[in-house]
């Protein structure tokens, strides 16, 4: 059509397009439709967020599937909605008040959470108008909040029935403290990472050997190094000399028989003269540094465990802040890095550091604000995860759920069964707040899930709530059935419970898709989906993470401006293969875009033919009352026809066979490879000869029936991953089939398409693979043909036939009558494509001529008067000595022990290659220099 712009531009269509699917409410999803359920769980980004490439990888999966199964005919929910995130929320607004001057404690707690709310009023939702540019199609009007008053519900009735169960309890225990966010955090918040550090050896005196040591402490010492008076020590090494400060015991194995004389002895705690026991506890190890391990319960996880094996007292020396406190004597006020330096120092003056080492060890990270975790002895919330974990794990071991790809099961497996309480409370402002009341008079504990107006026990009304708020996850682990409106029983949690797949990365199996896991059997009876698809992580295409410390990310929303959505979601999709992380650079993208730029190109080359039809005829249906199928249009149709509409009948069944097995990336690849490799470089071109001035305008006609149809079902295929470029093409192919081309829809009805008005692609039925038939012949005979015309135009490549130049083509050795007749029906468009002036059939090889063998046949193409054979000789001869030349330094260096052995691994392997593509090269140089003698 001649008003199609030459040039497909993103920028224009895809905003358009997507007001035309909202205004349209394309996207809603009705519980009462009478369709069979398909239900994903969009997760849920914090309200602080921003788009990035990790959004833009999983929601281009999700929406691939949602799309595929609205056109499949299924009533599909993509469940969309933000989550409160408390600390990264409470941070941001934290520091937009202290650029005022205000901090939280002087506004209260009541003024603060005010001023949350005004923030995420004002900036919560702006992730999910970011995800609109990626052609997200989630039922808008359906969108939660986990802090929608029905969560909150959900949240509190959940708490109460676990503590009611025995599974919630309150109790000091180590947790990851973070000293800036003031709180604490789970494990699977905690991002540890290897630092190089140093291991100091500090002495210990051994205690209680001399009454010197009771003389010193009646006159007082006026030294440490006066008050060390045995020349016994035991001899410690850690990682964080400020816990030492909270030793109260060292331990060591019973079974080490270098240490049987510490056996129920002391020793004297430096720097804060304290005596200490000596322990026997199975879980020192013998083998490791001295075998000798200082306990600090107060600080270390597993100290803790041996402090309540052997009652030992925890005394906790620093504060929330990191700051020592007063148990850290003389080093009270001190942050704790500055302690460590304080008391390195002191031990050395006193004779008591032995050495320092240097170490690498893993140090946890808050994932928030990155600062580094100190293990705290708190008194928390926490819930038993081994009674929830137990059919969590059976419901993966039975086959219920499927992880794709197979593997994480693995790491699900190691996670759930040595799985740890969860601390579910968290000191901050911003959050559900616990559910739990304390009588002020007589310290009974209320848990309910409304505020109670009296303390049951004794009537009193002075009540005070627990001031801690519950982790953010424990809101989000109830996902998948709360945002369908549990606890209540609404036709929405009827209807889409359990929802089919979760699409996530493995970053985060161990801290929402096990728990949701857990939730579902615990609160539904069932797991909360089928099927778990499991994204690698996208990374800089050096393989590193991308952060803004770096400077390394890329922002999908500039991509998108620069690429369209449609390019980026492609390039996502075909990148993601079997959980593999992805290198990503922007330049990788350019291969959407220029897939697009291909489909466009073929639009207009269909549509401006079919424009240049001058005869406007009533269509089929108008004339005979009859729906024309492409099944009748292809019967002795010519091959090329037969031909397209097989291979469209093998796309869609591998199409359909990849998204079952979750390997979208394969349905891009095999609809690229059909639409750009067999659609549009070999069947346009096969249909060009068909559309030519001189050709019968019925003929014309027919012949772009078939080309339209087969490409309107290809979009149908495409739109899941491409929707934006798919529904653009669609409109204005349908729009001319009815004003113009006389035609309603040569291809299978779809009623939706009747229904909505516009109509739109993404609610037309998706294509199948029966309303387009195989034809095993035709594959046949057009795999002959392209075995005849690509090696001739491989030589033409090769040789530097010009294009304006027709070569011949003799065929010899080819004996099987069949074939011989497919060739000779189809010479015409062997010499068009193939750009030959002749195509011949004989047992003589012209002079100066390039062979090339197929099958059990040969393909002879003269060169002679095609290109200049001395300058050609010469050509070659020179590459011939450059390979030659590549290749012995290539065998040099591989034959040195020197490059082998310590150069990387990589490196090695690029030679490697490097070497046999250098010798395949040479060898067809070499080949074709012969064939010029």
């Amino acid at each position: 059509m001649s008003d199609i712009p030459k040039t497909y531009t993103p920028s224009e269509v895809e905003p358009k397009l997507y007001r035309f699917w909202e205004e349209n409410d394309l996207f809603a999803a009705d519980p009462n439709s009478g369709k069979p359920p398909y239900c994903i769980m969009m997760p849920p980004p914090n309200v602080t967020g921003e788009l990035h490439m990790g959004h833009a990888l999983q929601d281009s999966l999700q929406d691939m599937l949602i799309r595929l199964k609205r056109m499949q005919g299924y009533e599909s929910h993509w469940q969309a909605g933000t989550d409160h995130a408390g600390i990264a929320t409470q941070n941001v607004v934290e520091k937009a008040l202290a650029k005022e001057g205000v901090t939280r404690h002087e506004l209260g707690r009541e003024k603060f959470i005010e001023k949350v709310w005004e923030w995420k009023k004002k900036y919560g939702n702006r992730i999910l108008q970011q995800k609109r540019l990626l052609g997200d199609s989630p039922d808008w009007s359906r969108e939660r909040f986990t802090f929608d008053e029905g969560l909150s519900k959900a949240v509190s009735t959940v708490f109460v029935h676990l503590y009611d169960k025995g599974l919630i309890y309150r109790g000091n225990y180590i947790v990851n403290w973070c000293p800036r966010c003031h709180t604490a955090i789970s494990d699977e918040e905690v991002n540890h990472q290897d630092e190089a550090t140093h291991l100091w050896h500090f002495k210990y005196p051994i205690s209680g050997l001399t009454t010197k040591t009771q003389r010193h402490e009646e006159e007082g010492a006026s030294s440490l190094r006066d008050f060390v008076v045995n020349p016994e020590y035991v001899v410690v090494a850690t990682t964080r000399p400020e816990t030492m400060l909270g030793d109260t015991a060292i331990a060591i194995n019973p079974n080490d028989e270098r240490l049987t004389h510490l056996h129920g002895g002391k020793v004297l705690l430096p720097l804060m003269n304290r005596e200490i026991p000596v322990i026997l506890d199975e879980y020192v190890d013998p083998a490791f540094g001295t075998g000798q391990v200082k306990v600090t319960p107060a600080h270390d996880p597993n100290d803790f465990e041996m402090g309540k094996r052997h009652n030992l007292p925890s005394i906790v020396v620093m504060d929330e802040k990191g700051v020592m406190n007063h148990s850290a004597g003389q080093f009270k006020g001190l942050d704790r890095f500055k302690a460590r330096e304080a008391i390195v120092k002191a031990m050395e003056e006193a004779g008591l550091l032995e050495k320092i080492e240097d170490y690498t060890t893993s140090i946890g990270h808050c994932s928030r604000c990155k600062t580094v975790i100190e293990p705290y002895l708190s008194l928390q919330w926490f819930v038993k995860m081994k009674p929830l974990a137990e059919p969590a794990l059976e419901a993966v071991r039975n086959g219920s759920i499927k992880f794709y790809p197979g593997r994480w099961e693995k790491t699900y497996y190691a996670w759930m069964e040595n799985i740890r309480d969860w601390c579910i409370s968290r000191q901050l402002w911003w959050g559900h707040r616990i559910p739990v009341w304390y009588c002020k008079a007589c310290g009974e504990i209320i848990v309910r899930t409304d505020e109670p107006d009296s303390c049951p026990k004794c009537h009193s009304t002075s009540l005070r709530q627990d001031e801690d708020v519950l982790d953010t996850w424990f809101s989000s682990w109830l996902w998948p059935f709360s945002t369908l409106g549990w606890p209540e029983k609404t036709p929405e949690l009827d209807f889409w419970y359990p929802t089919k797949v979760l699409v996530s990365g493995y970053d985060i199996i161990f801290f929402w898709i096990a728990r949701m896991i857990m939730a579902g059997i615990e609160f539904m009876g069932k797991a909360p989906y089928e099927a778990i698809f499991i994204t690698g992580m996208i990374k800089d295409e050096q393989g590193r993470w991308m952060s803004k410390s770096l400077g390394n990310g890329i922002d999908p929303a500039l991509m998108v401006e620069q690429y369209g959505a449609d390019a980026v979601r492609y390039t996502l999709i075909t990148l993601a293969t079997e959980g593999q992380d992805i290198k990503l650079s922007p330049s990788r993208f350019e291969g959407g875009r220029n897939f697009a730029n291909k489909l466009w190109n073929a639009y207009r080359f269909l549509m401006g033919n079919a424009e240049r039809l001058t005869t406007k005829t009533r269509s089929h249906e108008e004339e005979t009352g009859e729906t024309l199928c492409l099944r009748d249009l292809v019967v002795n149709a010519p091959l090329a026809d037969r031909w397209i509409v097989s291979r469209l009948h093998a796309t869609i069944e591998q199409v359909n066979a990849s998204a079952d097995k979750y390997r979208l990336y394969e349905c891009l690849s095999t609809l690229y490879d059909f639409l750009w490799k067999e659609y549009c470089d070999w069947y346009l071109e096969l249909l060009k000869g068909r559309l030519g001035p001189d050709m019968p305008e019925e003929e014309k006609r027919q012949a772009l029936t078939t080309a339209i149809s087969v490409f309107e079902a290809a979009m149908k295929l495409l739109h899941p991953g491409m929707p934006f470029i798919t529904e653009e093409i669609y409109q204005g192919m349908l729009e001319f089939r009815i004003a113009d081309f006389g035609m309603r829809n040569p291809t299978i009805r779809t009623p939706q398409s009747v229904i909505c008005n516009p109509p739109s692609i993404m609610v037309s039925d998706y294509p199948k693979a029966e309303d387009f038939p195989a034809d095993a012949g035709a594959d046949a005979e057009m795999e002959l043909l392209q075995k005849v015309i690509s090696p001739i135009r491989t030589i033409r490549s090769e040789m530097r036939v010009p294009l304006e130049r027709q070569a011949a083509a003799v065929i010899a050795g080819l004996t099987d009558p069949k074939r011989l007749e497919v060739l000779q029906a189809n010479i015409s468009d062997i010499k068009r494509l193939a750009v030959l002036s002749s195509f011949t059939f004989s047992d003589v090889r012209p002079a100066h001529s390039v062979a090339v063998v197929v099958d059990d046949f040969e393909i002879y193409v003269p060169l002679e008067g095609l290109i200049d054979l001395v300058v050609e000789r010469g050509r070659l001869d020179k590459e011939i000595a450059r390979l030659e030349g590549v290749i012995r330094g290539a065998e040099a260096k591989l034959g040195s022990a020197a490059f082998t052995e310590k150069a990387p691994a990589n490196v090695v392997e690029y030679e490697r290659q490097k070497l046999v593509e250098c010798k395949a090269q040479l060898e067809a140089v070499k080949k074709n220099r012969g064939a010029l003698e």
